[in-house]
């Protein structure tokens, strides 16, 4: 892993800070399924908040420049879009594994894999199963501005501590159906410690991936989000039924481990190029 580590190159510009676009694309990044709490805007900013902290963010001149200072974007912002990791070397690595990999890296260059914070990343994931991006994000803003203090708004995630002492009915007002209890069995697991996403950061993965199932809910699918969106195992790898078809078809014979260390990665490249290629894969019935 070491040898993928960069330095970071930034300027201080009026406003804030820039840093260059390259290997990093906002809508790839932030719109890919990753995450529920950014949106772009009219003017083609992007609007976002994490670590408890907002954002505002746009592209101009071949750069991304972030509403930052100096301290925030060091401490928070570079290891949250992970921009100490050399994402074009890695893109090289993936890319001599399989002709198929070899142009999902193409066509997908910009994608990121956020260091999200676990917590959240759990229950977002949780939130997320048999619903749509538009939901995702309402139940989630709902969630942050009922529970989430009174941090900026709806700025700060609501803690585990805070959701164990609710019930259903208290979370009725977040029109989450079956995924309320899910949260609250989070909750509560992780405030006993039976779940402890801090130790899940170092297990080997597939005991990660066990505890985690240990949640009322939570399946092998959302588990894995969870180790690669929110506990940054970049080697987890999740399959949905897209994904299943997609290694079926377009790699057979490949498995997970077979593209190492940065699965994680290939599985973005994979996903978004094979949602915006159909045209490579066999007819339903044929």
């Amino acid at each position: 892993m070491t040898r993928f580590r960069k330095e970071v190159a930034f300027r201080e510009v009026p406003g804030g800070i820039a840093v260059p676009a390259e290997d990093f694309s906002l809508p790839a990044t932030l719109q890919c399924g990753q995450c529920f709490r950014w949106k772009q805007c009219e003017d083609g900013t992007w609007q976002g908040a994490a670590m408890g902290k907002r954002l505002t963010l746009r592209e101009e001149n071949g750069e991304i420049v972030f509403s930052a200072g100096k301290e925030e974007f060091l401490e928070v912002w570079v290891p949250y879009f992970d921009l100490e990791l050399d994402y074009g070397k890695i893109r090289r690595s993936l890319a001599r594994k399989h002709p198929v990999l070899r142009e999902a890296c193409r066509y997908a260059p910009g994608i990121r894999i956020l260091r999200q914070d676990p917590w959240e990343a759990l229950c977002s994931f949780i939130i997320s199963q048999n619903n749509n991006i538009p939901r995702i994000q309402g139940i989630i803003s709902r969630l942050c501005e009922l529970y989430g203090g009174e941090n900026g708004g709806n700025t700060a995630f609501p803690p585990p501590e805070w959701l164990a002492e609710l019930s259903v009915e208290d979370l009725a007002p977040l029109r989450s159906g079956f995924r309320a209890k899910y949260l609250l069995s989070a909750a509560r697991l992780t405030v006993s410690g039976e779940v402890d996403l801090t130790a899940a950061a170092k297990l080997p993965v597939d005991e990660a991936r066990e505890m985690l199932r240990k949640i009322y809910g939570v399946g092998d699918k959302v588990a894995d989000c969870v180790l690669l969106y929110g506990l940054h195992r970049l080697e987890a790898f999740p399959m949905d039924v897209w994904m299943k078809r997609t290694m079926a078809e377009l790699l057979p014979g490949v498995s997970p481990e077979d593209l190492g260390s940065f699965a994680g990665i290939a599985q973005q490249y994979l996903f978004h190029y094979s949602r915006n290629h159909p045209e490579l894969f066999r007819a339903e019935g044929a």
